[in-house]
This record gives structure tokens, C-alpha cells and sequence, in this order.
């Protein structure tokens, strides 16, 4: 009886533990060096919808996890013979919005945390960019396109790579990622990280955050 017992708390342990983890879902994207970027101009130009793009996120900590999202600022798309070829689109860091908390003081307080050089330190990096470097034709379950470009948070260029479903019609394009997960530590976003701080025990935040790109684009 003592060993089931053992193994009922053993496992109710490693449940707890898993629940704690980061609780993103999503590929791990790891980045590079940035690429060489060249103006590609395709025969037509699709400029973001603003209304309807934004970025999804998710971070997480021990005790638990938050989401939002972020809009863009400005975007194009270049298209050739019906195909995507190149694009770029700047994030506008101030828009971010948590939308897990209700309570409008943690709400407030949360989102001002992130904002602050704790974060993303939109005093000084009010935007980031991504640059479209390559696009590559999947035959995959839920990705036609594999999307690989620059992206620039706090004044520093990586290069990632992710699927996305991409579907065009004669004016418009939606281009929706699959969920995918980065290490904010590689754009030196250190609060609470453990790539920085060594002695944190549970006082700490995942290096991971989870995105997921839903764009649109027209004439």
C-alpha cells in the first residue's frame, strides 16, 4: 500500500512539474546569423491589413503562463506569378496586449513590465522587423511554405525559419504560421532568464516564448 502510495505522489508530482513547465506549444525555432537582405520586387505588392495581421504570443513561468498579442505597424508582400517571393513587415512594440488577465490592475501591470527595459524596452526599440529572406514550397499537413527571413528585436537581427499555411487569391494573401517557439535570451531579453542569472531557483521566466503569425495582405 505504502509503494502505491509512493507512486500516486510520484506521479501527481511529475504532473504538477509538467504543468509548470513552459506550457508552450510549438516547434523550437533555433536561430542563426543574419542573412544578406536584397530588395526583392515582385510584379505585385500586397500591403498588410492592420486590422486583421497581428502576432500571437505566449511566455511562461513556473507558476504559470500569459498570452497576448502584437499588431504590426506597416507590411508588404511581393508576389511573382502567383507566388510569394519576398516581403517585410515592422512590429509595433507598443500595441502589445495581454489577454489572459481580467483584472485591469494586473492587466496594467503586466503590459507596463513588458514594455519597460526589463523586456522589450520600447523606449529605445519601439519596433521590431522581419525580413523575408527566402520562401520555399512544403507539401506538408498545414504548411504550403516554409518562411525564412531576419528578425530584429532590440536592435538585433536573427534569422529564423517556420512553416506556414499561405493562400492566394488574385488581391489577397493570408499567411498564417504554425505555433512556433523562440529563445528571447538570443535577443538578449534577460529578465528573469537563466541564460543571465544563475542563483533564481523558481523566481524565474522560460527563456521561450511562443509565436504565431496571422497576416493579411491585399492590393
Amino acid at each position: 500500500m505504502k509503494q502505491v502510495t509512493s507512486g500516486i505522489v510520484l506521479l501527481a508530482m511529475a504532473f504538477v512539474m509538467a504543468s509548470c513547465g513552459n506550457g508552450i506549444k510549438g516547434d523550437k525555432v533555433e536561430s542563426g546569423e543574419a542573412q544578406a537582405e536584397q530588395i526583392i520586387k515582385g510584379e505585385k505588392t500586397l500591403k498588410a491589413d492592420l486590422t486583421a495581421s497581428n502576432i500571437a504570443w505566449t511566455g511562461s513561468k513556473p507558476t504559470g503562463k500569459h498570452n497576448g498579442t502584437i499588431m504590426l505597424k506597416e507590411g508588404n508582400l511581393e508576389l511573382s506569378e502567383g507566388n510569394l517571393v519576398g516581403g517585410s513587415f515592422t512590429i509595433d512594440i507598443s500595441s502589445i496586449k495581454v489577454l489572459d488577465l481580467t483584472d485591469a490592475k494586473m492587466n496594467g501591470d503586466l503590459r507596463g513590465h513588458l514594455l519597460s527595459a526589463d523586456f522589450f524596452h520600447v523606449d529605445s526599440f519601439p519596433t521590431s522587423t522581419f525580413v523575408i529572406t527566402g520562401v520555399e514550397a512544403l507539401n506538408e499537413a498545414g504548411a504550403t511554405h516554409r518562411i525564412t527571413g531576419n528578425l530584429t528585436m532590440k536592435g538585433i537581427s536573427r534569422s529564423i525559419s517556420f512553416p506556414a499555411s499561405v493562400k492566394i487569391e488574385e488581391q489577397k494573401l493570408t499567411a498564417t504560421s504554425s505555433a512556433f517557439v523562440i529563445n528571447r535570451a538570443e535577443w538578449n531579453i534577460r529578465y528573469g532568464s537563466r541564460s543571465f542569472f544563475k542563483n533564481l531557483k523558481d523566481n524565474f521566466i522560460n527563456d521561450e516564448i511562443g509565436l504565431k503569425i496571422n497576416l493579411t495582405a491585399t492590393l
